[in-house]
């Protein structure tokens, strides 16, 4: 069914344009993935640029839910009005600068590799000119001519070292186009559309990996898929598709090992170089735009296809290095990191020479995990699981744990979501995995002690089975806790709690209301300890008092002879503290 045009750039364009960016990546997603041999043959360019979008449409999503919920509540509170008044100003909804701001907030927090950290930017570049002081609540064609070239300008800027051949390159042939159109902004995005299209289809002779592989460049297909969806939100119709070649490409980027390139679209000069990093590490940090500049040349000494995006106190950093630690450790010096994604391109040694590398061998079994927070995913790491960072209040989707069970490139795998609330995402993730002959096996652990409970009896020297069957009895046999605070009145299991209560939950339900952090922990502790226990697992958050860890182990020592208690720090986890008794 053809889509309703848009005759101005406004929020509702926005909200438009970012669906059916999302629906027509969803399509291509795996054509994107197996295209993609730069800057490194890992498969999943399709599917970060998914992942970027899919939080972009996220953070519009709620901006309109709000307006509603605000203009459903003022109508209730206003009297009625007498037939004789004027009638109320009614608004449609909210401004464009809500919305082309939410949009480019929503990518910036949820890019994905590289080429999503340089579409987050393209986005944040367009908003920048759409939400200047000033500027109407809606753009038309010359509005969004400016938007374009600011978009192509500001990625640019973003990339350490620029290569042509890349979505940049397309993103500025788009700009081109569009600034030798006339009319609306139907034309104008035809126009860019075009030249974005005609951009791609040139990058092989641009970059000598794509001429290798046979294929055009995967980011560039990405953005190109975008501003079709920009036509279609202007036109109502879509335009024809990118015809994609695929001379000597297989699903996965797996058979793409010859045609790596490990400078990415930010490479070194030396192109021809053959060994990358072992490393993309990608986090959000909030720094100061001084810190950050500093950030910049500390980690262009550390490696490759560094693209630093955002401002205002918030960006995203993507490199690609051999130190991951050194990498964080930059990020902890510039500002506070978080959101830490480390991934292994698993390519075997990063500095073995020669362009005649085989494919990387699967392992035999691996453990997948999603984590609460950064301290968390260091303990996983350490105990060899491939981890997947879940922000407080936004649950990873199952796309995002299909990822993490390709990264740990084994033939079985282990899942551990640690959530009670993802036992369904987790199942769906370990379904579409095994349709690409992956054997996963779903530990339903509810809580991150009772993954490091499991984790803890892992032995993947064990036949797969007996190995789910032990990992699946430690989990279970882990009493699970944790203490948080209440963001709002509510009825619970033990009372009515306020806002800004401490609560005590055992086992997901509410078993004690208190005032005071240290105190409530002491209360469910007596409670799980109540009925036995060998070993006590705390994991303290960031906003936990500095003493509450002391004084928990104190308790258990002095009243539990026989009892263990090990620590672990969390990080920026959601809850206060989190305890397992095993």
């Amino acid at each position: 069914m053809a889509q309703v045009p848009q005759r101005f750039f406004d929020a509702l364009a926005v909200r438009t344009w970012c669906g059916l960016s999302l629906r027509a990546l969803g399509r291509a997603r795996e054509e994107i993935d197996a295209i993609n041999v730069y800057p490194v043959a890992d498969g999943d360019t399709g599917t970060n640029l998914y992942l970027t979008v899919e939080s972009a449409v996220a953070a519009v999503e709620a901006v309109f839910a709000a307006h509603e919920l605000n203009a459903g509540a003022r109508d209730a509170s206003e009297p009625p009005r007498e037939a004789s008044q004027a009638p109320r100003e009614v608004s449609d909804g909210p401004s464009l600068a809500d919305a082309v701001g939410a949009m480019a907030h929503g990518a910036l927090i949820g890019a994905r590799g590289n080429s999503g950290t340089i579409l987050a930017q393209l986005l944040r570049g367009m908003a920048q000119v759409l939400t200047a002081p000033g500027g109407s609540d809606h753009a038309e064609g010359s509005g969004l001519r400016r938007a374009l070239r600011h978009a192509a300008a500001s990625a640019r800027q973003a990339v350490a070292h620029p290569v042509e051949g890349t979505v940049l390159t397309v993103a500025s042939a788009a700009a081109d186009a569009a600034e030798g159109a006339e009319g609306d902004c139907a034309e104008v995005a035809r126009a860019a559309y075009e030249g974005a299209r005609a951009a791609l289809a040139a990058t092989p002779g641009q970059l000598p990996a794509l001429e290798r592989a046979g294929v055009v460049d995967a980011g560039g297909h990405g953005l190109v898929t975008v501003l079709a969806a920009l036509v279609e939100t202007f036109t109502g119709r879509a335009p024809r598709p990118v015809a994609v070649p695929h001379a000597r490409v297989e699903r996965g980027g797996e058979g793409l090992a010859n045609a790596h390139v490990p400078a990415g679209e930010c490479a070194t000069e030396t192109e021809g170089e053959e060994n990358g990093p072992a490393f993309e590490v990608i986090y959000l940090l909030e720094a100061e735009d001084a810190a950050v500049a500093r950030l910049r040349q500390r980690l262009d000494a550390l490696g490759d296809s560094l693209v630093v995006v955002g401002g205002d106190g918030l960006w995203n950093v993507h490199v690609h290095v051999d130190d991951a630690g050194a990498a964080v450790e930059a990020g902890v010096e510039a500002g506070r990191p978080y959101r830490i994604r480390i991934t292994h391109f698993g390519h075997g040694d990063a500095h073995t020479a020669g362009t005649e590398r085989p494919p990387r061998e699967r392992a035999q079994r691996a453990v997948v995990a999603v984590v609460p927070g950064e301290g968390l995913a260091g303990l996983y790491a350490e105990a060899g699981a491939t981890t997947l960072l879940a922000r407080p209040g936004e649950p990873p989707a199952s796309g995002e744990l299909v990822q993490a069970v390709r990264r740990a490139h084994a033939r079985e795998v282990v899942l551990l979501p640690n959530d009670a609330e993802l036992r369904h995402t987790a199942a769906a993730a370990a379904e579409q995995a095994r349709t690409e002959g992956i054997r996963v096996a779903l530990i339903p652990t509810r809580s991150a002690v009772q993954g490091i409970a499991a984790l803890a009896v892992h032995e993947p020297e064990r036949r797969f089975d007996e190995d789910v069957v032990a990992m699946t009895s430690a989990a279970g046999a882990t009493r699970h806790a944790e203490v948080t605070v209440a963001e709002r009145q509510s009825w619970t299991t033990a009372g009515i709690c306020q806002a800004g209560d401490v609560l005590g939950l055992i086992d997901g339900d509410v078993a004690v209301i208190g005032a005071d952090v240290s105190q409530v922990a002491a209360t469910v502790l007596d409670r799980m300890l109540s009925a036995g226990g060998e070993l006590v697992t705390l994991v303290l958050g960031d906003e936990a008092p500095p003493a509450v860890a002391d004084r928990l182990e104190a308790r258990v020592r002095e009243a539990y002879l026989a009892v263990d208690t090990v620590v672990y720090r969390g990080g920026r986890q959601g809850a206060l503290l989190l305890v397992g008794v095993e």
